[in-house]
């Protein structure tokens, strides 16, 4: 089969939201050392990531939502001369600093390159380890650790500039992608899947979804069989009658039974099956065309076990 991506810059380690703090830079250390310790780096395509353009950023979100990052970054960064303040908090939990535009314009980059290079043939699919991750982040708002959502701007790109007429994106974060659905909710170009812990945060997603969305609440601490289970029964059945000519993937791994941000009992095993089945739709209507992009995972050691056994499937390793 075809060649996997593996997409990362070093941007992304410089968004930094302090001590303590579970999304941090180490995320992208643990994932990187496992996968040269295994040895699945040694068969992925490593390819270089642009910044995403404003054009391309805003195809998802407000321009005035950018030029609000782009404003306080610019402000950090003029006032830290003068032992000016190096952080704005945008919420109790999302900390823009100094690096935090610049790191996430390159996730943003990644996913458009990661896109550009599937449907040009010269990977069958990709995985970009990047950071901050996106799927929180509103059409006019950052929120829950997320600033631009990468997946929507990617999935956008794909219709807008190779003219895909229909995309899928799949969302297995602990947590429900409620920016994704909030910039992609009744666009008929797209079918949105996902399963999340419910009531958890952002508390949203169990209600009046628009029909492309196919929302699966799930309650605390749900086993990964019977993940599987309403995978098979709620998930399948609307991605083969959509038919996707490809597939994203808001690949967060916090559902994990190890990752202590969420209470369902994934492991391995589970994410391996999930990303076969998503695997098995891309090769029958999609020409096996995946880009598959980090969201959550904080526990380091779960998260960099997880990521491998997805790479290692997407790879047919």
């Amino acid at each position: 089969m075809g060649k996997t991506g593996y997409f990362t810059h070093r941007d992304c380690w410089k968004h930094d939201m302090g001590a303590g703090h579970p999304e941090c830079p180490q995320r992208l250390d643990a994932i990187e050392d496992r996968l040269l310790l295994t040895g699945v780096a040694d068969t992925l395509e490593r390819v270089d990531v642009p910044i995403a353009t404003l054009a391309q950023i805003t195809r998802a979100h407000t321009v005035e939502h950018m030029e609000h990052l782009e404003s306080l970054s610019q402000r950090l960064i003029e006032d830290a001369p003068s032992g000016g303040p190096d952080h704005a908090m945008l919420d109790p939990d999302t900390v823009l600093t100094r690096f935090t535009v610049l790191a996430a314009r390159r996730a943003a980059g990644a996913a458009i390159a990661a896109t550009d290079a599937v449907i040009s043939g010269a990977l069958e699919n990709a995985f970009c380890a990047v950071r901050p991750p996106g799927h929180h982040a509103c059409h006019d708002k950052a929120m829950g650790f997320c600033f631009i959502n990468n997946v929507a701007v990617a999935a956008r790109h794909a219709i807008e500039e190779h003219g895909l007429e229909r995309v899928a994106i799949v969302d297995f974060d602990v947590h429900h992608g409620n920016g994704t659905e909030d910039i992609l909710s009744n666009d008929e170009r797209v079918l949105m899947v996902g399963i999340f812990q419910h009531p958890f945060y952002p508390y949203s997603g169990a209600e009046h979804p628009a029909a492309n969305m196919v929302n699966v609440p799930v309650p605390a601490y749900t086993k990964g069989m019977d993940v599987r289970e309403i995978i098979e029964s709620a998930w399948m059945p609307r991605l083969e009658a959509f038919k996707p000519q490809m597939i994203f993937v808001s690949a967060g791994f916090d559902a994990h039974r190890d990752d202590e941000l969420g209470q369902l009992r994934l492991n391995e095993g589970d994410y391996a099956w999930i990303t076969e089945r998503i695997r098995d739709v891309a090769r029958r209507h999609a020409g096996g065309r995946i880009v598959s992009m980090l969201e959550g995972g904080y526990n380091l050691d779960a998260l960099a076990r997880s990521v491998e056994s997805h790479v290692r499937v997407l790879a047919d390793l």
